[in-house]
């Protein structure tokens, strides 16, 4: 890949919403294993967590998103957001 590539290349970047089985959020915000892991915060409302990742395609976001999250066995529900926009 040429320099301007690499300078001018953005990643995809997701906003996963996560709802947690009662007790459990803190095990996703302190994971290790989230490839492209870029932030995770409990949240109060209707979510447990936010995290934020990035990835190179959608192809490696979707199998993050689905390996890594929602196989999660305390992950009750997701919801992403795929960012159109990245500075």
């Amino acid at each position: 890949m040429s320099l301007n590539k690499i300078l001018n290349h953005k990643a995809l970047r997701a906003f996963i919403m996560v709802t947690m089985k009662p007790g459990t959020a803190s095990q996703m915000i302190k994971s290790n294993n989230i490839k492209g892991l870029k932030m995770a915060n409990s949240v109060l409302g209707r979510f447990d967590a936010v995290l934020v990742i990035e990835a190179e395609s959608i192809e490696e976001l979707k199998r993050n998103i689905y390996e890594i999250i929602d196989q999660h066995p305390d992950v009750v529900h997701t919801e992403t957001l795929i960012s159109i926009s990245n500075p």
